[in-house]
């Protein structure tokens, strides 16, 4: 189960079962006469490269794709490969940095006024100037430190909110966690895997952004005799198909693509769009209106800006994403948004008020490690070990509203989502499983900005496969 304990203040949610509950099982095509099954063969790892080849495959190995001599034994019937996630990437024993004993999640929450915070903050950033500054002159380490001990006027709009709601965080947490240790699915061992952070495969080379950069030089399509909608067949596709449309595996087994010569797992009954913002037409022209749509924007911020490591939207971009468009009545919008007050603030009094949603409810994720601590100091002045949701609901016809609404529980004010996080940078847990409870059976999802697909979603972004490379799995046994 992906959901471990539900209680008053949220959920703890086990991310690695959600993905390997995803049904990424490969069927390979009917046996031949004489009880061989032979693959459908696309175009050599090579080819695919040089030619920004996609192609879709019953291929069921993670090395380069099947050719017309590759063979599988399967005595008249369907063979199956399955796919698990990697435990590695889940494998976060000890937190990132170390809270003192006294601020540890155990200890119990302690009253903390918001000067107290501060202090503490310049005395962990003292600390960490001091590790810094090793071999700098005696002055230049005093004046960073100087200068660290001053708070401008984000830190302390952050540290306002943060003493607000950090009891919250941790009492719920502390009451999840304490079910989680109880239940056997926390616990205080050793790291299992020697598998860690700087083991992630290096060799993946998604290059899916610039991909989208190369479709915008395709040739334009007359719409009106253009598929809205590029269903995966057992044959290869042609590049262009899968890039001026909304691709669909509507079969109940997963599908293996070929892009650019790496191969990605697409799970069954799910669609995406890998785009970027400039290419949002074939997704409206997929005439679907969502009741969920889950966004996560890459938000402006001075670490992004320095590592350069994504391309960011501003403010004004993010409010020309075609949400009204999107939205069914009365559809739930939930927003991820860092620590950072300004974003959040846009969030609620400008951008949720342009496309006409109504702030509900706002959810925090807290981020633990195996053992049931903070990843993080929660204290922290940075980087907190939690992140913030927005949730709301689109306003319009109240009769309408009042309809779906019919049977489904109301949005709490405040909840948490507390789970082992994937240590691939900006991978979020799924919010299917705790957002089940509030919306109707079998409805249109939708998320933006995604970097991995989901069963019965469509999802859209630049980078919507990242996570979805064949490298990120193991291959389990073939199953007939």
């Amino acid at each position: 189960m992906s959901l471990v304990h539900r209680l008053t203040a949220g959920w703890l949610v086990d991310h690695l079962s959600f993905i390997n509950q995803c049904g990424y099982e490969i069927c390979d095509s009917f046996a031949h006469p004489g009880g061989v099954a032979h693959n459908t063969s696309v175009t050599s790892a090579e080819d695919s490269h040089s030619i920004s080849a996609f192609a879709t495959t019953p291929s069921s190995s993670s090395g380069p794709p099947y050719g017309p001599g590759d063979a599988i034994e399967a005595e008249g019937k369907r063979a199956k490969t399955r796919y698990v996630f990697r435990e590695e990437f889940f494998d976060i024993s000890k937190p990132h940095i170390a809270a003192a004993p006294e601020e540890q999640l155990c200890q119990g929450c302690p009253e903390v006024s918001l000067t107290e915070i501060k202090v503490n903050s310049n005395r962990e950033e003292y600390q960490e100037g001091a590790k810094s500054d090793t071999g700098n002159s005696l002055a230049t380490a005093r004046k960073k430190r100087k200068r660290k001990c001053v708070f401008n006027q984000g830190e302390l709009d952050a540290l306002e909110y943060h003493s607000k709601v950090r009891k919250l965080i941790w009492e719920g947490t502390l009451d999840l966690v304490q079910e989680g240790l109880k239940s056997g699915f926390l616990h205080h061992t050793s790291a299992k895997f020697s598998c860690r952070k700087n083991n992630v495969p290096h060799d993946v080379v998604c290059g899916l952004a610039e991909l989208c950069e190369m479709a915008k030089q395709f040739p334009a399509v007359n719409e009106s005799d253009h598929q809205a909608v590029h269903v995966l067949e057992e044959a290869s596709s042609a590049e262009q198909d899968l890039l001026s449309c909304v691709v669909e595996n509507s079969s109940n087994c997963a599908k293996i693509i070929v892009l650019m010569g790496q191969k990605y797992l697409v799970p069954p009954k799910s669609s995406f769009l890998l785009s970027d913002i400039s290419c949002l037409q074939p997704l409206l022209n997929y005439k679907k209106k969502y009741d969920v749509i889950v966004i996560d924007p890459p938000w402006e911020n001075k670490s992004v800006k320095r590592s350069n490591r994504y391309s960011y939207l501003s403010s004004w971009q993010i409010k020309q994403i075609p949400v009204p468009a999107l939205a069914a009545p009365n559809c739930l919008v939930v927003m991820w948004v860092t620590n950072r007050q300004k974003h959040l603030r846009f969030v609620k009094d400008e951008l949720y008020p342009h496309w006409s949603v109504k702030t509900l409810a706002e959810w925090h994720w807290v981020k633990i490690t195996t053992a049931g601590e903070f990843v993080l100091p929660l204290d922290s002045l940075h980087k907190k070990p939690y992140e913030v949701l927005v949730l709301g609901r689109v306003q319009g016809d109240v009769k309408e509203s009042l309809r779906k609404s019919e049977g489904v529980l109301p949005i709490p004010e405040h909840q948490l989502i507390v789970s082992i996080p994937c240590s691939l940078h900006s991978h979020k847990p799924p919010l299917a499983a705790v957002l089940a409870e509030f919306i109707k059976p079998d409805v249109e999802c939708l998320e933006l900005f995604a970097r991995n697909l989901q069963p019965g979603w469509t999802s859209w972004g630049n980078e919507v496969l990242k996570f979805q490379h064949i490298d990120y799995f193991t291959r389990l046994q073939n199953e007939n």
